[in-house]
């Protein structure tokens, strides 16, 4: 069975709760290399403005919240809440996002996948998933990869598996990875439940590198996001909203986004 490695609350910024960075948990975690969540209250509107990304996908999921979003892609709606807003930057894009609660209890999580070679230099992709096409498997909503023989609709650039649990008071949920799936972590976001046998509440938890089952059994009602994957075996190249896996890709996204950003001011978007 798994052993526990690590655990962290995150770090508050304004609104937001940093769990992990490309600079820092991201190193251990890659393919996953950021995980930011958002809790109420807010003022309807608030969010974040035109800003880039390039070399990474960005995936986007909130409860309780309805998102406004627009790309430079020339997408443009809003995802409402338990849906799904995915962003693969590529070779660069930018792209803008508002909340709209509809309770003052919601929270959301925006997460970052690195990119393997040549799909991090490859065309941007926007994909935004109504709630009602989210799998689901019972008590678990798989918001990407395949679980319980369902996939999600969005096509994940490497092997990851990402899901949101919801458990009763003392039940128990276990995952069976794959051989490859030795990335492993789990955010007990709501509630408190024993993650391999260890008391977690409102922290994130990264597992020992290994591919052995984990289990997960709730103290009262718990909610939790999991995270398994193939590790990516590629430096991280970091840059302000970029992360490659080599310095010609990063410059590369770089120049790619100024030159949209450019074009973003000319037109008054920003």
């Amino acid at each position: 069975m798994r052993t526990l490695d690590f655990r962290t609350e995150g770090t508050p910024h304004g609104f937001i709760r940093r769990m992990v960075s490309p600079g820092d948990l991201g190193e251990r975690l890659k393919p996953f290399v950021f995980l930011d969540q958002v809790n109420g209250p807010l003022k309807p509107g608030t969010g974040f403005g035109f800003h880039p990304h390039s070399g990474i996908a960005t995936l986007t999921y909130q409860r309780g919240a309805d998102v406004a979003y627009e790309d430079t892609a020339g997408q443009k709606g809003t995802v409402a809440s338990t849906g799904l807003e995915w962003m693969r930057a590529g070779g660069g894009t930018w792209h803008q996002g508002k909340l709209f609660p509809l309770d003052q209890g919601f929270t959301g999580f925006q997460l970052w996948l690195a990119l393997p070679p040549g799909v991090e230099d490859g065309p941007a992709e926007g994909i935004y998933v109504p709630p009602a096409q989210v799998p689901q498997v019972g008590n678990v909503r798989v918001l990407l990869g395949t679980y319980g023989g369902v996939t999600n609709p969005i096509p994940a650039p490497s092997p990851v598996t990402y899901l949101d649990v919801e458990l009763a008071a003392d039940e128990a949920w276990r995952y069976e990875p794959a051989v490859d799936e030795t990335i492993a972590w789990t955010f007990v976001y709501r509630g408190r439940a024993r993650v391999c046998g260890e008391v977690v509440e409102n922290e994130l938890v990264i597992l020992d590198a290994s591919n052995g089952a984990f289990d997960i059994v709730a103290d009262g009602p718990a909610r939790v996001l999991v995270g398994v994957g193939k590790k990516h075996d590629h430096p991280l190249v970091l840059g302000s909203h970029s992360v490659h896996t080599n310095p010609t890709s990063l410059a590369r996204g770089q120049s790619n986004i100024r030159a949209i950003g450019e074009g973003l001011r000319r037109d008054g978007r920003m």
